[in-house]
C-alpha cells in the first residue's frame, strides 16, 4: 500500500512538473517573437545585437525544455511556437495605442512570470530528484534574472528622461504624450497660456505653407519643415520667456533638446562640437544629470550621429537608472 501511495505521489509530482514545462515552453517563445520585434525599436548596434542574441538564446532555451518534456516521457507542444507568434503579435499591435512605459511593464510582466515559474521548476526537480532538470532550470532563473534587471533598468532610463535604449514607435509616443498632457499639472496661468498659444500662432501661417509646399516636394520639403519646426521652437521660447512666462519656455526648451535642435552653446558640455569622439565619450560619462544626457543623445543623432558617443551616453544613463532603482 505504501509503495502504491508514493507511486502516485511520484506521478502527480511528474505530471505537476511537465504541465509547469510546458507553460515555461508556451511563455518562452512569445519571449523569443518579442525579443524579435524588439530589433527594430533597438536605439544602438549594440542593443540591437543584444536583442537578436537574446532570441537566439531563447531558441536554445525552448530546444532544452522540449528535451526536459520528453526525458520525462512528455510530449511538447507542437502549436506552441505558432501560440508565441500569436500571442506576440497580439501584444505587438495593442502596445502600438498604449504609451512606451506600459509596453516595457508588460515585457517585465512576462519576465517575472517566466523567472516565477523557473524557480518553481527547480523546486519541483528538486523534489523529485530530477536533476537535469534543475540544473536546466537554474539556467532559466539565471537568464530571466538578468532580463528582469535589463527591462528595470530601460524603464528607469525612460523614466529619468531616457532616451531609453528602446526607441518609442511613433504611435507609442503620440500616446505617451496625450497621456502627460492629460496628466500635466495646472500650473500655468492664464496669461502664461496665452502667450504660449500667440508664439506658436505666429508662426502657424508660415508652417501652413511649407506643409502645403511638402506635399509637392518630397523629400526637400520634408527637411524645410523640419526647419520650420525647429526655428518655431526656438522662436516660441524667446516669445514665451521674454513675455515672462518661464514655465512655458522650459518646456519648450526641453522639447527642442529631445529633438536635437539646442544651439551648441546650449549643451550641457562646454565647446562641444570642438570635441572629437574619445573627447566628447570621455566628457559624457561625468554627466549626472538624465535630462543633459538626453540633450547629448538627441544632439548626437541630429547632427554628428557618432555611434561610439551615443553608447557611451547610453552606458551612462543605465549606469544612472541602475543605481536609481537598486540593481548592482
Amino acid at each position: 500500500m505504501a509503495t502504491s501511495t508514493k507511486n502516485t505521489t511520484t506521478q502527480i509530482d511528474t505530471a505537476t512538473l511537465l504541465a509547469q514545462l510546458r507553460t515555461v515552453l508556451d511563455l518562452t517563445h512569445t519571449e523569443i517573437q518579442v525579443a524579435e520585434t524588439r530589433v527594430a525599436q533597438a536605439r544602438t548596434e549594440a542593443v540591437r545585437t543584444e536583442l537578436e542574441q537574446n532570441a537566439h538564446n531563447g531558441r536554445i532555451r525552448a530546444e532544452a525544455i522540449e528535451k526536459a518534456i520528453r526525458d520525462l516521457g512528455g510530449f511538447p507542444d507542437v502549436i506552441g511556437p505558432f501560440l508565441g507568434r500569436a500571442a506576440a503579435a497580439v501584444k505587438a499591435l495593442t502596445e502600438q495605442a498604449e504609451p512606451f512605459d506600459e509596453a516595457l511593464l508588460g515585457d517585465l510582466a512576462l519576465e517575472n512570470q517566466l523567472l516565477d515559474r523557473s524557480r518553481y521548476v527547480k523546486a519541483l526537480a528538486v523534489a523529485g530528484g530530477h536533476k537535469d532538470i534543475e540544473a536546466l532550470a537554474e539556467r532559466l532563473i539565471t537568464a530571466h534574472s538578468a532580463t528582469v534587471d535589463w527591462l528595470t533598468t530601460v524603464l528607469a532610463e525612460d523614466a529619468l528622461g531616457g532616451p531609453a535604449a528602446l526607441r518609442r514607435t511613433p504611435l507609442q509616443a503620440a500616446a505617451g504624450g496625450a497621456v502627460k498632457l492629460v496628466n500635466l499639472p495646472l500650473t500655468w496661468s492664464a496669461r502664461g497660456v496665452e502667450r504660449a498659444a500667440e508664439a506658436v500662432r505666429s508662426v502657424r501661417p508660415a508652417i501652413a505653407d511649407l506643409v502645403d509646399r511638402g506635399s509637392r516636394t518630397g523629400d526637400i520639403a520634408a527637411k524645410t519643415l523640419a526647419g520650420a519646426r525647429d526655428s518655431a521652437l526656438n522662436t516660441a521660447e524667446k516669445i514665451t520667456r521674454r513675455e515672462g512666462a518661464d514655465g512655458a519656455a522650459d518646456v519648450i526648451h526641453s522639447a527642442r533638446g529631445a529633438v536635437g535642435v539646442l544651439d551648441a552653446d546650449e549643451l550641457p558640455i562646454a565647446d562641444y562640437d570642438d570635441l572629437n569622439v574619445n573627447e566628447a565619450a570621455t566628457a559624457v560619462k561625468e554627466l549626472t544629470e538624465p535630462a543633459d544626457i538626453r540633450v547629448i543623445i538627441a544632439y548626437e543623432e541630429a547632427h554628428k550621429e557618432r555611434a561610439r558617443v551615443v553608447s557611451a551616453a547610453q552606458t551612462r544613463l543605465a549606469a544612472i537608472a541602475q543605481e536609481v532603482v537598486g540593481i548592482s
